[in-house]
């Protein structure tokens, strides 16, 4: 029998944004049906990454697969394949203004489904089933421009989730959330798909690690620095303060002056 079977492979990705190296010589390989969090400080490489996982970007140099196939702009100029891999794949942006251009909530989510020419009737039910599930059943007639962060937050999501694709691509996904709607957040995605689907996930806060990844990636200045299962990578303090993913805070004990790590939260 053969081993798990690879989702991405990425050999050798280089990436520039005109003078300036967003990712560096990048190899790695996530399987099918894993979480797996990208982990680095702001501009270490990671929303690059995602959004060459997505096919929005391709690659100066090296090359990236999906399911055996490169990801090409060549190949996305066939339409069998562009529709297959926008079907499977879903990138929710770490700012929903991005993503969001449609007159209502309801348009909005609607909008991919409609893309794909599902039935009317089936766009209805299943655009009410995901506005409900993100709890934003009461904003469907709302214009989303006009939504709060949170709020513009979950109709990005819903409209990605909506097709209910086989990996999801999330970039930052708790940024600009309050507490409890983070909460809330990290629960439906461990528990989206019955924990079948992949998960990428893009984050530099640490809280939730153990939650929504079983595979963590390190990106520091572009280049892969470590890969670990997140109790490990956790453990890892000198690391993790080598690629400023925690600080140290010092204060004082009876006069005497220590330092302790402490995890970075969301920072907008």
């Amino acid at each position: 029998m053969g081993g798990p079977l690879k989702l991405f492979e990425v050999d050798r990705l280089t990436y520039r944004y005109q003078r300036q190296t967003a990712l560096s010589n990048l190899s790695l390989s996530i399987e099918e049906g894993t979480r797996i969090a990208l982990l680095g400080a702001n501009g270490s490489g990671k929303s690059t990454l995602l959004r060459i996982l997505d096919g929005l970007y391709f690659p100066g140099s090296g090359l990236v697969r999906f399911r055996g196939e490169e990801l090409t702009e060549h190949n996305f100029s066939h339409d069998a394949f562009a529709y297959s891999f926008r079907r499977e794949v879903g990138l929710v942006f770490q700012n929903p203004d991005v993503q969001l251009f449609n007159p209502t909530v309801f348009d909005e989510v609607a909008f991919g489904p409609l893309q794909m020419r599902w039935p009317k009737s089936e766009v209805r039910d299943r655009v009410g089933e995901i506005l409900e599930r993100l709890r934003i059943g009461h904003l469907k007639d709302r214009i989303p421009h006009r939504l709060s962060g949170g709020e513009k937050k979950r109709v990005a999501l819903a409209s990605v989730l909506v097709l209910d694709p086989a990996v999801l691509l999330l970039d930052e996904p708790t940024a600009a959330l309050d507490p409890r709607s983070q909460s809330q957040l990290i629960d439906l995605l461990v528990e989206w798909g019955g924990g079948a689907k992949s998960v990428i996930t893009a984050t530099h806060d640490l809280r939730d690690l153990e939650d929504i990844a079983d595979r963590c990636f390190v990106l520091d200045a572009g280049e892969l620095v470590a890969e670990a299962a997140p109790g490990e990578l956790l453990r890892d303090a000198e690391l993790l303060r080598r690629t400023n993913l925690v600080h140290a805070h010092r204060h004082r004990h009876g006069g005497e002056l220590h330092s302790h790590p402490h995890v970075h939260g969301d920072e907008g």
